[in-house]
Order: structure tokens, then sequence, then C-alpha cells
């Protein structure tokens, strides 16, 4: 029989009527007739009998398959080597031990057990190694991607995610832009900067009563994205700003914007970018003997800056984005989970990674697949208790009612101070 016959074949004899003639075939070696008659009878029901054995072998076959494991792909892009791989490599721990847990449930997606797998691809926080990795996992049709770490790299990814049909999941990068776009197949996890920044700028105003302010960011789509919103707040607030500086990402020395701060005479200097910067302005400040408060943004409020920073990181204050662990209901749990896991403490987006990855498999199990164009309506009608709190959307793909805590140094420890939205 040629392969081309099959099609055919499976369509004369359906599974179930060979499945019938499973429990009826029998081959005599008897005929009934004599000669080359007899013969072509023989062979005629032997023909058969091999046919029907094959269609039975091929239907059990076709039902294992059925009832086999769906193997289900996450991809995940964040900086894995270079100047930010701690927070990627945190990001990472958190999405593969959602994975590890839902597959440890045997979780159903339809009539198949899930199986998820991680598909990680470092993009060291570069927009153009960015957008490589999310043609890269497009073309490889992953079910779903939760990245990006910084926005400048998940701005222009989400484009290429939204031609290709796969919801992108931010855990960590905050510019409100990424949910702005109109994209339907873009979402968030975490408080945006117009959340967590504008509540910083409203804060510092209006609670810690500063009268002159200072701004510096480090020009990333992150930094500079909350730096501006830090500001339009103070603005909004009624607060003056005298003082509003940039610095590289990669910049070590911060003199010439300090020295214009000093001048300025400010009372509190924000700082829109991550803790390893952070930690050397703060250092430069205190070898200037400014008095300045200094208040960070998101990505800060870390053990890297009070490592880093040493003795001068004492009194600091950050805005983080959600709600400290130990407050919430799965916080402790998660926290002992992933040092089990990994043999070390959460630095910082984790729990976010954790709750993004989840959020996608409670929308595939919710829509019984795991195909983009079936769970995405799932996905956006989706609430539920996550580690970092209640999970749920915007029409635009952003987290409802997003959290954001001020924390300061104290005693070489980051504590929180208080929560404001959420």
């Amino acid at each position: 029989m040629s392969l081309a016959a099959a099609p055919r074949i499976a369509t004369a004899y359906p599974f179930a009527t060979a499945s019938r003639a499973c429990g009826k075939r029998r081959l005599s070696g008897k005929s009934g007739k004599s000669g080359k008659s007899g013969k072509s009878a023989k062979l005629r029901k032997l023909a058969a009998g091999l046919l029907i054995g094959a269609l039975c072998a091929l239907g059990a076959s076709g039902s294992a398959l059925a009832a086999g494991p769906l193997d289900v792909r996450i991809g995940f892009v964040s900086p894995l080597s270079g100047d930010y791989a701690n927070y990627g490599r945190d990001l990472e721990n958190g999405v593969q031990l959602a994975l590890d847990e839902a597959n440890a449930q045997n979780l159903k997606i339809g009539e198949q057990t899930a199986h998820f797998e991680l598909v990680p691809i470092d993009d060291r926080s570069d927009p153009r190694l960015g957008v490589q990795a999310a043609a890269t996992l497009a073309n490889q049709g992953v079910n779903a991607v939760v990245g990006h770490f910084n926005s400048g790299s998940a701005i222009p990814a989400s484009r290429i995610y939204e031609s290709a049909g796969i919801p992108m999941i931010s855990p960590a990068a905050t510019n409100p832009v990424i949910t702005s776009q109109g994209f339907a197949n873009t979402f968030m996890v975490i408080a945006n900067d117009a959340q967590n920044a504008g509540i910083a700028g409203a804060w510092a105003v209006d609670v810690m009563k500063a009268k002159r302010v200072a701004i510096i960011d480090d020009r990333t789509a992150f930094g500079q994205g909350e730096a501006d919103v830090f500001e339009r707040a103070v603005r909004e607030h009624g607060g003056n700003v005298v003082a509003r500086e940039f610095a590289e990402s990669i910049a070590s020395d911060f003199g010439p914007q300090l020295a214009k701060i000093k001048a300025a005479d400010a009372d509190l200097l924000y700082f829109g970018g991550l803790a390893h910067q952070g930690a050397a302005l703060v250092k430069q400040m205190k070898a200037r003997s400014m008095s300045a408060q200094f208040v960070g943004g998101g990505g800060v409020a870390n053990a890297d800056f009070t490592h880093d920073a040493g003795a001068a990181a004492e009194g600091a204050m950050a805005w983080e984005y959600g709600r400290p662990l130990a407050q919430l209901p799965d916080g402790p749990r998660f926290e002992q989970a992933y040092k089990n896991r990994f043999g070390t403490d959460v630095l910082a987006y984790a729990p976010f990674g954790y709750d993004a990855a989840w959020a996608a498999i409670h929308a595939m199990v919710n829509a019984k697949s795991a195909k983009p164009e079936a769970y995405r309506s799932a996905l956006k009608a989706l609430a539920f208790d996550g580690v970092t709190g209640r999970i749920a959307f915007e029409p635009d793909g952003s987290l409802k009612n997003g959290a954001s805590t001020l924390w300061q140094v104290k005693k070489g420890v980051w504590v929180p101070v208080t929560t404001r939205g959420g």
C-alpha cells in the first residue's frame, strides 16, 4: 500500500468501525473454495485482517497521543549577563519556580496534562538584542512570553509580539507606554511608573514637605520615564523643582550633577535608575556632605544597594512596586520556596515573574487551550490572588489597582514605611 493511499483507507475504515472489528476479527484457515479463487479469498481475508489490525493499533496510538502531555513553551527575555544579570536571574528564577509548581500539580489544559517549559533568552538590557529575542521567540511559536526586564527593550519588542499574536506579560518593565499602544497582547503584573513615580512625587510635596526638589535620571526609557512622571507630580502638587540632571546608565561619577544640585540647595534628590548607580550616588552625596534626602524609584530598594553603598545607605528612601512580601498572605511561603529551590534570597522582581507566569497558566487552563488566540480573552478577564497581590488587568493590559511601598534603610536594612494604592 502506498503512503498516498493511506488517507483514503483511513476514511473508508473509520477508527470506530475498526475498533468494533478488533473484537470480532478472526482469520480462518478454511476458505470453503479451492484453486485460485480459494487462494484469492484467503489472501483477501489475510489482507483485511492485517489492515484491521493495523488500524486498531493506529487507533490505540492516536488515543495515547491525545491523552499524552501537552508541551507548553513559555518564552522569557531578560538580562542574563552583563550589568543587570542579577535582576535577570532573579526574575528567571521566579518564572521557573511557577513552572515547576505547575508541572508538579499535573494541571490539565483541555483533556491533556500540560508540561511547561521555560525558553530563556538573554538580551543584556539592550533594546536591539531585545527585539532580536522577540523575533526568535515569535519564530519558535512560543505559547506566551514573560518579559522584558527593562522598558527600553520591552517597548519595541511588544510590537513584534503583537504582530505574532503572542501575549507578552511584563513582570518588571514599567513605562506606561508599554500598555498605551493599543495592543491586544501586552499585559503588566506590576504597577507602572505613572502609579509608582506619581505617588512618589505627591508624597514628596504633601507629606515630606520638600521645598526644593532635584532629579537625576539614567537616560533609559525606565529611569527617564519615572523621573518625568515624578517631576510632573511634584509640580502638580505645588512643589518646586530646582534642578533636573541626568547621567548615562553606565556612569559611576556624579560629580558634575551633584555640584549643581548642591549649589541649588536642594532638600530632596529623586533618582530614576537602578540600585548600583543609586548606591554610588549616595556615597558621593555623603562625601560632599550633602543633606538632601535621597529618594529612589523602582529597582533601588534591594540588598545590592545596601551592600554597595555601605554606611552611606543609612536613611536612604525608595519607592518600590507592590506591597512588602512579608505582609502578603502567600509572601512568606514564596520567599522560603524560592530560597529552598535556588539557595539564595529574593532580590527584587522574582515575585512578579512568578505571578506573570501563573497569569499565563491560569488563562490557558481556564480557556482549555494553550493557543494564544484561544486563551487571550481569558487572560484579559483573569482575576486571581498572586504572591504580589490581586492580579487583574485594565482594558489596556495594565495592572488594576497597582500598589507602591516607600522603604527606608534603617540600621543597614530596608524597612517599609508606608504603602499606597492597591
